[in-house]
């Protein structure tokens, strides 16, 4: 046996032996149904109440989502057929990026598949510019953000999460003249919290420090416009670049950088990670356009959204479930253990056919398992109560009431 086959067989005996082998639930979605979906398994179908969609606001499923959609697909076909600089750029895709400047007060914004995609690529291109960059990068940082950091050689500094006194301590150790970026997000999707943005925009200038704000759990939910925790505080305008999804709360697919004109040019000029692959195809970006546009109108929905966060909250509390502290819309349930966390979310399918997917490492630290739910405007009061029962009978003696 090759030692790469060797050594990947080992590694998934490993993973499996700790309770953290990744197994994945088709499901069928329903646009007139959500949150309910099908799970289908040796020919029966059961109906299943998702609660771990990233689709926020459930604008995936909205009426004029899909309308756009179709009608892209009806007169341009499915694919792009190119990159940006080859025959990929169409009226849509600089629509979509002058709305998006607009969603967060920028200059300019640039298109990429996806976040994930957005964040490494522009967060390498941006630390390879210049040869003595220091970066402050928050602990608890998404792993696209980690991967776009270490694909340039810059010193990097590792701040813990949301601490003030860590990142300027670290930001006052670094050589004065070096070029200097924080990187960190507004919305901690594992862990719920908000960082303080202001703040560290105070310790950027203090400093001179750039700043790059990953707002992907924030877009369309946060602000009076939907434009992130940024706007929501009135200090997006103190951000140098901020990083968004269209993939959660817009519903669709695919990821931006808003900045600067000049600087979101010189990207679209420079990343590899856009310029050497295929555009987002029309229908997606229809589908997004449309999706951007009507949520910077629908505070109603946001409001919904949280409104229901906050019911859920106070639903679980009362049946004694181990809610960790949150002060966003996402609703982690403590659990603890991997291989106790899978089963936990096993026996919600098995049993009362709820999904709810476990969250184990490495996206969370080792202990620190959980249940991640994410309520929408679509989700009922009769379905929480749903879920906060069977979270009672499934969870281990004891730690259901402990908080």
């Amino acid at each position: 046996m090759h030692p790469f086959r060797l050594a990947a067989r080992t590694e998934l005996d490993r993973i499996r032996a700790e309770g953290r082998y990744r197994s994945f639930t088709p499901l069928r979605k329903h646009a007139d149904r959500f949150p309910l979906f099908t799970l289908e398994r040796d020919g029966v179908a059961r109906t299943i109440t998702v609660w771990s969609s990233n689709d926020y606001l459930a604008m995936g499923i909205h009426p004029v989502v899909i309308a756009a959609a179709t009608e892209a697909a009806r007169t341009m076909g499915a694919g792009a057929g190119g990159t940006r600089n080859i025959a990929g750029t169409s009226h849509l895709h600089d629509a979509l990026e002058a709305e998006l400047a607009a969603l967060h007060g920028k200059g300019a914004a640039l298109l990429f598949t996806s976040g994930y995609v957005a964040n490494q690529a522009a967060l390498t291109t941006i630390l390879r510019s210049l040869p003595d960059w220091h970066v402050f990068s928050d602990r608890k940082n998404h792993a696209s953000m980690i991967a776009g950091i270490k694909g340039a050689q810059a010193t990097v500094h590792v701040f813990a999460h949301n601490d003030l006194g860590d990142l300027e301590r670290r930001l006052r150790a670094a050589p004065p003249a070096a070029p200097k970026l924080i990187a960190f997000e507004s919305v901690y999707s594992m862990d719920a919290d908000i960082a303080p943005i202001a703040a560290i925009c105070d310790l950027a200038e203090r400093y001179g420090a750039m700043t790059y704000l990953d707002e992907v759990h924030a877009v369309g939910l946060y602000g009076p416009n939907g434009g992130g925790v940024a706007e929501r505080d009135g200090v997006a305008h103190r951000l140098d670049l901020i990083e968004g999804t269209l993939a959660k709360g817009f519903g669709c697919h695919g990821g931006y950088v808003a900045g600067d004109a000049e600087v979101i040019d010189w990207l679209r000029s420079t990343a590899s990670g856009f310029i050497f692959t295929t555009s987002l195809p029309p229908t997606t970006v229809a589908a997004a356009l449309a999706s951007v546009r009507h949520v910077r109108g629908d505070a109603a929905r946001r409001a919904a959204l949280f409104e229901r966060a906050g019911r859920l909250k106070s639903v679980l509390a009362a049946a004694g479930v181990p809610v960790l502290p949150s002060p966003s819309h996402i609703v982690p349930v403590h659990v603890g253990e991997a291989a106790c966390c899978r089963e936990v979310s096993r026996r919600l399918l098995e049993e009362f056919a709820i999904y709810a997917t476990p969250i184990n490492y490495p996206t969370v630290p080792r202990g620190q398992e959980r249940l991640r739910l994410t309520p929408t405007p679509l989700h009922t009061d009769a379905m929480m109560e749903a879920l906060a029962a069977a979270l009672r009978a499934v969870l281990p003696a004891g730690l259901a009431v402990a908080a």
